[in-house]
């Protein structure tokens, strides 16, 4: 899935902590930062808000793959991952070599080509 699932949306309280995009410290359409606007979430924040913490799969436009658990987004589409790894194109790498573990990663919106949600463990084992 392409940027849908993080293209202009933005989990508030999530990344940074500095103004909002007016400059006065507030998010431009919810409550304080930090807080839900009110009447609840939007129903993209809850599908993101879903995705917290799990193992996400993403593919950059360099034909990198990082595979990493989603921490944070911002209405950039920029994604934090903790505990990444990073597997090389076929092309690049060589037969049978590792993952390069990169630990907390940031990657920019703009070189996300694809964003896929792992199956957990616990699910693979039981199908």
């Amino acid at each position: 899935m392409a940027e849908p699932a993080v293209s202009g949306v933005g989990v508030w309280g999530c990344c940074g902590g500095g103004a909002g995009r007016d400059g006065t410290g507030r998010d431009g359409g919810g409550g304080a930062r930090g807080r839900p606007p009110p009447g609840g979430p939007q129903p993209r924040a809850r599908r993101l808000a879903a995705l917290l913490n799990r193992s996400l799969r993403v593919r950059m436009s360099d034909g990198r793959t990082l595979v990493g658990a989603f921490l944070c987004t911002d209405r950039d589409a920029n994604i934090i991952l903790g505990s990444a790894q990073e597997f090389l194109k076929a092309a690049d790498a060589f037969p049978g070599s590792e993952p390069r573990v990169l630990g907390l990663a940031m990657v920019p919106g703009h070189h996300i080509v694809s964003i896929e949600v792992e199956r957990d463990a616990a699910a693979a084992l039981c199908s």
